[in-house]
């Protein structure tokens, strides 16, 4: 690339008496400069998959933000977020159930940065995934589904999501394995088989899709144990969910209320108990009950003192070897007396589980 520059040259008045001083001074001179053309064979372009993974399906990725009414005055408080992506392009989404239900209003936010009021049009609470729908007059880019039956490990994925409310947010790894049986991460009453990755998967990436380098979402990200070890729903089971969710609709089904508390949590399991130990020294001495993985903010679980890391051990003095325990109580009590171990002393903490819409 030839382009012409100005500098200082105080010889060229040696070639030119006639011309003024401060002309000679500041004479273009053509020189050749050499700039970054775009290069299809660079390294950049062959080994830069991931970037166009992430171009292709960023658009269709939203951020879910939740709000809820404060008991005693008429305002609206955000208390979570999430992630979520289009299936549709009249503006259905898949998320996570957990995601959603704590909520008085879903907002979405698009990458466009255009926001929107989200009804929740169905929900599986066992397998944790909701559909939401959103009135847009413009049709919206959508993610397709693989086929999850068709994932190997080692492969590479890409997560993407809205960490912390930072949207689009980009993590890779590889899948760990295919198959992590429910009951192996000790959720009894599960028969979800889940996509183990080592993509990092945070605060706000769950809802958020798990896509091949095909730009196909193989999962929804939905837990995380620690760093390193996170978990998806397969495709396979969104579809499954998606075909029975319209038939649903079509027949008029209504969805019921349930009591929530705010907290994510999973069966401890003597395993599991060994992996935590080693990331946090002050974990306590028990191999079961349920772990707390997270506790949403202006919840009934954080109201009443829960915290994360804590295990419950039991509740309203029954004994807690499982999640599916205190989902169990929290469905049929309506005060629940807690008890957690936190480090390595018992706490003591009352939670009132609050009825919401799903």
């Amino acid at each position: 690339l030839k382009q012409e520059v100005f500098f200082h040259n105080p010889s060229s008045r040696l070639m030119d008496a006639s011309l003024p001083l401060h002309f000679l001074s500041q004479r273009p001179v053509s020189v050749d400069v050499f700039l970054a053309q775009d290069n299809p064979n660079s390294l950049r372009h062959k080994y830069n998959f991931i970037a166009d993974v992430v171009e292709r399906i960023a658009p269709a990725v939203v951020h879910i933000e939740l709000y809820r009414k404060m008991t005693y005055s008429k305002r609206e408080v955000a208390v979570s977020s999430g992630s979520g992506f289009m299936v549709s392009e009249d503006g259905q989404i898949v998320t996570n159930a957990h995601v959603v239900a704590n909520k008085h209003r879903v907002k979405v936010e698009l990458k466009s940065g255009a926001t929107y009021d989200a009804n929740i049009k169905d929900m599986d609470e066992k397998s944790d995934i909701a559909l939401l729908k959103i009135d847009s007059p413009i049709k919206l880019p959508v993610l397709m589904l693989g086929r999850s039956s068709d994932l190997r490990p080692g492969e590479f994925v890409v997560a993407i999501g809205s960490p912390f409310s930072l949207q689009n947010t980009v993590t890779t790894g590889i899948v760990s394995t295919t198959q992590r049986g429910g009951k192996e991460l000790g959720l009894h009453n599960s028969e979800m088989e889940y996509i183990q990755t080592d993509a990092i998967i945070n605060y706000g990436n769950s809802g958020g899709p798990l896509v091949n380098l095909d730009g196909e979402v193989i999962g929804i990200n939905t837990l995380k144990v620690t760093a390193g070890i996170s978990f998806a729903i397969p495709s396979d089971k969104i579809q499954e969910f998606l075909t029975e969710s319209y038939d649903r609709q079509s027949r008029g089904r209504a969805v019921t209320k349930k009591r929530y508390i705010g907290v994510r949590m999973m069966t401890l399991t003597p395993a599991l108990t060994k992996e935590l130990k080693v990331r946090h020294k002050d974990f306590p001495d028990v191999t079961s009950g349920a772990y707390v993985m997270e506790v949403i903010s202006k919840t009934p679980a954080a109201a009443g003192g829960l915290k994360e890391h804590d295990v419950i051990i039991s509740i309203n003095g029954q004994q807690i070897t499982s999640a599916t325990d205190v989902s169990t109580i929290i469905k049929k009590d309506t005060t629940l007396q807690v008890v957690v171990r936190r480090g390595n002393e018992d706490t003591i903490i009352t939670i009132t589980p609050m009825e919401i819409d799903p």
